[in-house]
């Protein structure tokens, strides 16, 4: 029955069928309320506003929900087309007002959210009303029943398409140049993964082939007589380094001569896949013909399309507002390195209460379960983090008051990135380079609050400790995080669609209605928000942090990463697609401040992977006994060349030496005077440095230096040689601007056309004589 007391909606309802066959560009969805209610009102002032713009307004209810379909006028878009010069152009799917149907939701989204009401003396935008309970939600329609749609839906978002090669364009068309880009990127960033993956296999099947025949390895095996230095202080024993025979193996899988190789061949890899990049990405904006896009110049053809008389939104910039968003980054990074802290006590604390068990098997590999136990424990404070991250990240960059959404997004982007950085990393960076570094040595240890011990590497390094942990985070993060993503809103949505199921949608008059349909089905598909698709791009990034700054001592990082994106692709395609509401198409003609993101990624990997290489793996050691302390230091090539490296590498303590606070049980090796630990000691009073140490800390100053350097030309060669736009490209921007100016030059008119109707072949001959006639009068 039809309300009365509102002219816009008498005017929209005297032909019900009148707007049946339009196609509706937007739907505002509302609980219903009662006539006399501040919802209600506000409603009808935001519905009034919008039809005095001659917008055409369809209501529908179904239940206790209100739809409104929104369909803006023509000349919007006629206006759109005039300001920036038909910048669709190239663009298959035009309609009447000649804009692509991503342009046309692209500008009516700008208008309905640019649109006010005033309320008490307050203007109120459609995301007050939204905040306010006046609206529920707002969103665009899908369009798969149509042609492009059904496209993508049946040969893109689905599990079976999972090896073919995405239809980059058709993409572009329907969700917009950022989504086609974002789709496009991590398509290459895939493909390029493929050969990094090929290469982790063999350098870890290199490990392999040695698993059982390495000498270090064996040298452990064997070590049944040496007795190294009890790992705690509670009564915990002199244990045999043949204990550890299969962990020393394991690590001769990421420890390594081909480490070295493969750390040097993925800080080429990142240079080469960024440039590569940059040339694919010159080619598909130059043929959608947003080569020399403006962003600008966008905006303000929006703003002036909306308001002829807008003021000009200017750039602004505070030096008070500036300072507290960097102390307020710089208590957010200290909260979160604390946080990593505390990941370290923990596995102190754990390993002490594990040796103490009585399982024998947690006992014996007590520091093993402790690495494990505080990776999971990572992997938890990362999932709640990533929330707390973005509510910082949010309230910080409100302070900064951007002024146009790319520069909220990319202020978002850069705090987000760098809070998600540092709690991912933070418990890794400490693994890697201070993990038994500064835990001291038997009879001076560096202790918690004065009674836990800080951690030791295994006498066959440290690198596996961060083996370990990275692959515990990158396969629960990529396994779980995935599920979660893809099964949230798929269980929603079919909930929501069996709690539908018996329910029929009628407009106002009861005729069923194919069109109020299609709106309740876009409504019971997953809300969407405008950094959703910020979301994927952090994920994906994240992933690539994981597989370049850490790969040495994982080479299978960028196997999991190219098997989780191959599926990664499809996921987001039907979640897209089939689980989620249409986003709102934006323009760009880059990836934005992720590609300065990942240019960071790939100068940081080569830094750490030269420390990693020279701090955490025992490659220098190694390297330094063959050629200064081993046998072939002296010319014995008879045996292998790291034979004696194990006795060499541990240092001897006197038992009678150890403080008060460490009690040995004695009950398996009584009468020891000595035991072993991981250091480069003198066996003296004051257990100082040797002078293997000084050489092992000079060799490792001297590879990171010339490792960073090596690679770093590398890098600045392999950007130098790859030319980020292709001369294809260049070459026909060239012949375009030739065109055009000889198009210019053509609609010029000729110059005779502007002269005197005069036939002499001389036209300004007569002004000439005049002119002279007048300088004789004047000097008589």
């Amino acid at each position: 029955m039809q309300e009365p007391g509102t002219p816009w909606r008498d005017n929209l309802l005297q032909d019900p069928l009148a707007y049946v066959e339009l196609k509706w560009d937007f739907v505002l969805v509302c609980d219903q309320k009662s006539f006399d209610s501040v919802e209600e009102e506000k409603r009808r002032k935001f519905m009034s506003k919008l039809e005095l713009r001659r917008f055409k307004i369809k209501k529908a209810r179904d239940g206790n929900k209100i739809f409104y379909g929104i369909r803006a006028p023509s000349d919007i878009f006629r206006k759109y087309v005039r300001l920036l010069k038909n910048p669709d152009h190239g663009t298959q799917n035009l309609n009447t007002e000649h804009v692509s149907e991503t342009s046309r939701i692209r500008i009516i989204y700008f208008i309905l959210h640019k649109t006010s009401i005033e309320t008490k003396g307050q203007s109120e935008t459609l995301d007050d009303l939204i905040k306010s309970g006046v609206f529920e939600t707002a969103f665009p329609l899908h369009s798969l029943e149509e042609a492009l749609g059904k496209q993508l839906k049946q040969k893109w978002a689905r599990w079976r398409d999972v090896i073919y090669i995405q239809p980059v364009k058709e993409i572009r068309e329907y969700f917009g140049e950022k989504v086609a880009l974002y789709f496009a990127w991590l398509g290459w960033y895939t493909l390029m993964l493929f050969p990094a993956a090929l290469v982790g296999i063999v350098v870890f099947f290199y490990g392999f082939v040695h698993f059982s025949s390495s000498q270090i390895s064996q040298e452990i095996c064997k070590a049944n007589t040496t007795l190294m230095c009890p790992l705690c202080d509670q009564n915990c024993p002199y244990w045999p380094l043949s204990e550890t025979c299969t962990y020393a193996k394991v690590t001769h899988l990421f420890d390594n001569e081909g480490t070295v190789f493969f750390a040097m061949f993925m800080a080429v890899w990142a240079t080469v896949f960024l440039e590569l990049w940059k040339r694919q990405r010159a080619r598909d904006v130059f043929w959608w013909n947003l080569y020399s896009w403006d962003e600008d110049e966008e905006e303000l053809a929006l703003e002036l399309i909306n308001n002829p008389e807008c003021q000009i939104q200017k750039h602004q910039h505070s030096y008070l507002r500036s300072t507290l968003v960097l102390l307020g980054v710089a208590v957010m990074i200290a909260i979160l390195i604390g946080i990593a802290q505390a990941l370290v006590v923990y596995r102190v604390v754990v390993t002490v209460a594990f040796m103490r068990s009585s399982w024998d098997l947690l006992k014996e590999h007590a520091t093993t379960a402790a690495v494990m136990s505080g990776a999971v424990l990572h992997y938890l404070t990362i999932v709640i983090m990533t929330k707390v991250n973005r509510v910082v990240s949010t309230y910080l960059c409100n302070l900064e008051k951007p002024r146009t959404f790319t520069e909220r997004e990319n202020s978002f982007t850069s705090k987000v990135f760098t809070f998600q950085f540092v709690t991912h990393f933070s418990s890794l960076f400490y693994v890697a380079f201070f993990l038994g570094r500064i835990n001291g040595h038997p009879g001076n240890y560096v202790r918690i609050a004065g009674h836990w011990r800080l951690e030791e590497c295994h006498p066959s390094g440290c690198i596996t400790d961060l083996f370990i942990q990275m692959s515990i985070i990158m396969v629960l993060k990529q396994t779980l995080s995935n599920c979660v993503e893809f099964l949230s809103p798929f269980i929603c949505y079919k909930l929501r669609k069996i709690k539908d199921r018996r329910s029929r949608v009628h407009s106002e008059q009861g005729a069923e209605d194919r069109t109020m349909e299609s709106w309740k089905d876009n409504y019971r598909l997953g809300e969407v928000h405008i950094f959703s698709l910020f979301d994927e791009f952090l994920e994906m990034v994240i992933q690539y942090s994981f597989t370049t700054i850490f790969v040495a001592a994982f080479p299978l990082a960028p196997l999991l990463a190219f098997i989780n994106n191959m599926l990664e692709i499809r996921l987001d395609a039907i979640k897209m697609t089939r689980l989620q509401r249409r986003l709102v198409p934006r323009k760009a003609n880059d990836i934005g401040i992720w590609l300065q993101v990942l240019e960071g990624i790939g100068v940081l990997a080569v830094i750490t992977n030269g420390l990693i290489i020279a701090i955490t793996s025992d490659f220098i050691p190694r390297l330094v006994y063959k050629y200064k302390y081993g046998p072939c230091a002296n010319n014995d090539t008879e045996i292998d060349c790291l034979t004696g490296y194990i006795n060499q590498s541990l240092s001897i303590f006197h038992t009678n030496d150890f403080e008060k606070l460490t009690q040995v049980s004695s009950l398996v090796y009584p009468n020891t005077t000595v035991c072993r630990y991981r250091d480069y000691r003198t066996a003296d009073e004051e257990y100082s440095y040797s002078v293997q140490f000084y050489h092992i800390f000079a060799a490792r100053l001297v590879f990171v230096i010339v490792f960073e350097h090596v690679a770093v030309c590398i890098k600045f060669i392999a950007a130098w040689f790859v030319p980020d736009v292709p001369q294809a490209v260049k070459n026909r921007s060239l012949e375009q601007k030739h065109e055009h100016l000889l198009k210019e030059l053509g609609e010029m008119p000729e110059e005779n056309d502007e002269l005197s109707h005069d036939s002499s072949p001389y036209p300004y001959r007569n002004l000439l004589e005049d002119l002279s006639m007048i300088e004789r009068s004047t000097e008589v």
